[in-house]
């Protein structure tokens, strides 16, 4: 039984690993960060594994926001400094400049903030689902998605939300 349990744990994270990095590294900014976040979700999926297997994306998903968003976790990081150069990456110019701006904006927002728009529009969530992921009222997801929608326009202006309809 036991066996066939961490069977199951392998092929769920070989199937939904990549997914959940990309949800992480969206709410670090960071790859090694992602990594870490994932890497501490997963070990406590692992540690309940018998009780959620069956609805474990979801499981892992809230550990990802919760963890990313507590006090302890942010205090206890270090920060890491940016690469000086972005590697190049084939496409148009014009949308990386776009894209990157908007990163960095995103970077500057607080956790609770960003994670409210990973969900809402990176995840394609409705309100009641984030707010039931972050464990908060729908009203409160809608005023931090506000404010960041906001800061975000405030910093990169109106022009890069063109980009909004591409993904």
């Amino acid at each position: 039984m036991k066996q066939s349990l961490e069977a199951e744990f392998t092929a769920f994270v070989a199937e939904r690993g990549p997914v959940l990095l990309r949800i992480a590294h969206a709410l670090t900014g960071e790859p090694r960060a992602a990594e870490d976040l994932v890497q501490g979700a997963l070990a406590k999926a692992y540690a309940r594994w018998p009780r959620i297997h069956g609805d474990a994306e979801a499981y892992v998903r809230r550990i990802l926001y919760n963890d990313r968003t507590s006090g302890w976790r942010r205090a206890a990081r270090q920060r890491e400094v940016p690469m000086s150069e972005v590697p190049d990456v084939p496409g148009h110019e014009h949308d990386v400049a776009e894209r990157l701006a908007l990163r960095e904006a995103l970077l500057t927002l607080p956790d609770r903030q960003r994670a409210v728009l990973v969900l809402r529009y990176l995840e394609d969530r409705t309100v009641d689902e984030t707010a039931e992921v972050l464990g908060c009222r729908p009203g409160t997801v809608a005023s931090q998605s506000y404010r960041a929608l906001a800061k975000l326009r405030e910093r990169i202006g109106d022009n890069a939300w063109s980009m909004e309809g591409s993904r």
